[in-house]
């Protein structure tokens, strides 16, 4: 028998509106290789490594009557070429028009009636690159049955992978008595799990129930259901539309690691600081009130060992954890030691996962890692934070794709009912790269926000200009390295562009 969609999969499903998509995205922008890279190339890539990821050939049925939660079942009409779709630029392509698309391609819901996934080629880059855009439904990718197929198609070696060919075939669907009759007998088996998946189409109902005018009465089942939430409204909480605005921002990993070197604390607290220094010049900009000791609440998912002190499943267990970012500090050095002591729990638990073992996860894991991140933020209250923040290490040496090197990789996580804006974090290849998804109307400057973030950054590294100045005579003043993205000699990235790593 298939295997049956779990209830906080479902959950995901019923969420999911026009105006909130559920799936978690990553735009890696490549160095075309001498050989030349194109659509077929891609195609066979993917086709070799889909093998890989079974459920990526699987598409979602449902039982009839509704009697219990859809299964997965192999797609009988399944077509490479559908997921894996070609676009281009207007040569010579630039990051800002590249920003663009991917905006629009992340607003648009996933089909549900086939495999729950999408991968676009963007050709036409400028400075001889090209782009690819994937984006996987969170109940796709759960990290222990499947990964995310980007952390598969990457290669630690420039030669071009042989492919093996695939001898897959659909099992034939199960027939609708037999969904039926498997449903009945596991509810009896199983009666607790009848009550969880009325729990998990609560979210559903409420959303059929709006557009057919019946709102206050799916409220109320709701509220009857589901737990009781914390009020966080603040300057990112607003109504979604359908539309989204990316802002891809790179930086240097050194800048981070200077800081980190001088004033303690972890890459990963002065990614942190560097958002909430970010998060306040934003809110000034604004003319927004920021006080002393203003704080906006993040929720950011963090790696735990098991009991044995590996890394669980794919190589990590996500948990959520409650940040306050002190936006209404005026120093950076201040935020950035707040930051530090607010994680300082969580390190000291022992259960902590370094950057260096995350980095050392087998292919490309942030690809995954943030999906699993995007998860917990979906089954958290939402009214409890105001911001998804994922931070996730990469590996520090190049990667490729048939034979391309990948020069970039900026995550897009979704956006929650009522949250205006989304940051995800990735380091790879002595760089930090920042994904900023954001809602177009609630958000129309988030290009400033991505401004915001480079400059929070190099008020950081000032910091450690300032107190070597004071060292010692023989020691050289440290240059920062952020630079604004979108110039082929720049790297890629955006106009607020930045790029850096994290570790440790």
């Amino acid at each position: 028998m298939p295997e049956r969609l779990r209830t906080t999969d479902l959950a995901f499903l019923s969420q999911e509106s026009a105006s909130t998509p559920m799936h978690v995205a990553t735009l890696e922008v490549f160095e075309l290789p001498g050989g030349g890279f194109d659509y077929q190339s891609l195609i066979a890539l993917i086709g070799d490594r889909i093998a890989f990821v079974p459920r990526y050939r699987q598409r979602l049925q449902s039982v009839p009557g509704h009697l219990g939660n859809p299964v997965w079942v192999d797609d009988d009409d399944f077509d490479l070429t559908y997921h894996v779709r070609r676009s281009a630029l207007p040569r010579p392509g630039s990051m800002d028009q590249l920003r663009d698309l991917v905006a629009r391609v992340v607003s648009r819901p996933l089909d549900r009636s086939r495999p729950l996934w999408e991968t676009y080629l963007v050709e036409g880059l400028e400075g001889d690159r090209f782009a690819v855009f994937s984006k996987s439904h969170e109940a796709l990718v759960d990290g222990v049955t499947t990964l995310d197929l980007g952390q598969l198609i990457l290669d630690v070696s420039a030669e071009p992978p042989e492919t093996v060919p695939d001898e897959w075939r659909p099992e034939p669907v199960p027939r609708s008595a037999t969904l039926m009759l498997s449903a009945v007998t596991e509810a009896v088996r199983h009666p607790t799990r009848v009550v969880e998946t009325v729990r998990g189409g609560v979210a559903g109902l409420r959303q059929g129930a709006d557009r057919l005018g019946l709102g206050d009465l799916a409220s109320t089942a709701a509220a009857a259901l589901a737990p009781s939430r914390s009020s966080a409204d603040g300057p990112l909480t607003a109504r979604l539309s359908q539309q989204r605005r990316f802002i891809p921002v790179e930086t240097a990993l050194e800048d981070y690691r200077a800081v980190r070197t001088l004033h303690g604390g972890t890459v990963n607290d002065v990614v942190l600081a560097t958002i909430a220094g970010a998060l306040r010049m934003w809110l000034m900009t604004r003319a927004e009130p920021v006080r002393t000791g203003a704080r906006l609440k993040a929720l950011v998912p963090l790696s735990v060992l098991d009991e044995d002190g590996e890394p669980t499943s794919l190589g990590s267990q996500v948990t959520p954890h409650l940040l306050s970012l002190p936006i209404g500090e005026a120093s950076p050095v201040m935020r950035l030691h707040q930051v530090s002591y607010a994680l300082k729990a969580h390190k000291e638990t022992g259960r902590a996962v370094s950057a260096s073992k995350l980095a050392r996860i087998s292919g490309f894991a942030p690809t995954t890692l943030h999906a699993l991140g995007a998860r917990v933020a979906a089954a958290y209250p939402r009214r409890a934070f105001n911001l998804l923040i994922t931070n996730v290490p990469g590996p520090q040496f190049p990667l490729y794709a048939f034979g391309a090197r990948m020069l970039a990789s900026y995550p897009v996580l979704p956006l929650q009912p009522g949250h205006a804006m989304s940051v995800g974090v990735t380091s790879y290849d002595g760089k930090v790269f920042y994904g900023v998804n954001a809602d177009y109307d609630a958000v129309p400057d988030a290009q400033v926000f991505g401004q915001c973030l480079v400059d929070a950054l190099e008020e950081l590294v000032e910091t450690t200009s300032t107190a070597r100045t004071r060292a010692p005579r023989g020691r050289s003043k440290p240059r920062s390295r952020t630079q604004a993205s979108g110039k082929p000699g720049n790297k890629p990235g955006n106009k607020p562009g930045n790029s850096g790593r994290k570790d440790g």
